[in-house]
């Protein structure tokens, strides 16, 4: 009778454990389906993708990209404005002395200046790469990340910079940007004016045929000079280089004497001083009256091409000090 009732005590003690045993294996099962399935929320979150409208179309691109290669050379800056992590760029942009720093910093890959190949590309693991329209091959580009289209000089740098928060959910930031940089123009340009008064300013670049002489809308301190200060270029430069709407033109140094101003910004084409001693040590040039009255100023050719939001507020420092020395 005893025998019978602990067979009996047994039996009820071994389903009462497979009944706690069950019970905290469904336990664990739905805690671990649970970590999961936030797991799955959490990257969902991080990866989330929106539309964004490029110049070629509309386009899946992440929320908050993360690992941006830019093949455009001239938006880098934009990036390093907002604070975007850039993981890849071209020599040009990482050789940008405004912001080459930055781009070591955080450790950006220099890509050269050639088309970089799928396996450059692929070991960046980038969420999204930025190239102009036009380029070749963005269909292969997209089998790697989401390819975005800008179209060269289709914006000013403002609204380019605007354009850029939009893409990288940063508006705000490039909204304060826009507003603290007009502040700083407001500041400084009744101080330019009054040193520069009436006089004239050229951008002047030799190159192996002759002279390029810029306007606003390519870098070379043409967007702060004529842009925002808003001096006078000479007569023939402001209707070929500015009015014209085409941002530059090319002339011969026989006439060079029409299109150089009282204040000349400078620089070799590219950076090949070989071509520019045509030009420097040319008597034309030497007997214009900006360089019999030292009032030529020497532009970076590697930095002052950029016309982004970095490199702009670099080049303003430069600008606005060697326009007040002119008064002197």
């Amino acid at each position: 009778m005893r025998t019978k009732r602990n067979s009996k005590w047994i039996m009820m003690m071994t389903l009462v454990l497979v009944f706690i045993l069950s019970a905290c294996g469904s336990s664990t099962s739905n805690t671990g389906q649970a970590a999961e399935d936030n797991t799955n929320v959490s990257s969902g979150a991080e990866d989330e993708m929106v539309t964004y409208q490029s110049d070629a179309g509309e386009v899946q691109v992440p929320k908050n990209p993360k690992r941006v290669v830019d093949l455009t050379a001239f938006s880098t800056g934009y990036f390093v404005a907002l604070d975007v992590p850039v993981a890849g760029a071209t020599s040009g942009a990482m050789n940008n002395k405004y912001i080459k720093e930055q781009l070591t910093a955080q450790g950006t890959t220099d890509l050269g200046e050639q088309p970089p190949t799928p396996e450059q590309l692929l070991a960046l693991k980038p969420d999204l790469i930025l190239v102009y329209t036009g380029t070749e091959g963005t269909d292969k580009l997209a089998q790697i990340a989401p390819v975005v289209q800008i179209e060269y000089g289709k914006r000013n740098y403002k609204d380019l910079m605007l354009e850029m928060g939009k893409l990288t959910n940063r508006e705000d930031a490039a909204k304060a940007w826009v507003v603290k940089w007009e502040s700083q123009i407001n500041e400084i340009k009744p101080k330019v004016e009054a040193a520069v008064g009436e006089r004239t300013v050229s951008i002047l670049n030799p190159y192996d045929k002759g002279l390029y002489v810029f306007g606003h809308n390519y870098g070379r301190g043409g967007e702060i000079i004529y842009g925002e200060l808003g001096l006078k270029a000479p007569a023939k430069a402001q209707a070929e280089a500015i009015d014209s709407g085409t941002g530059w033109a090319s002339i011969s140094i026989e006439v060079l004497p029409d299109y150089a101003g009282d204040i000349i910004y400078t620089s070799p084409w590219s950076g090949d001083k070989s071509d520019a001693k045509k030009v420097y040590e040319n008597s034309l040039w030497k007997n214009l009256p900006a360089v019999k009255a030292n009032h030529v100023f020497e532009l970076d050719p590697s930095s002052d091409t950029y016309n982004d939001p970095v490199s702009l507020e670099g080049q303003l420092q430069f600008i606005t000090d060697s326009l007040l020395s002119a008064s002197k």
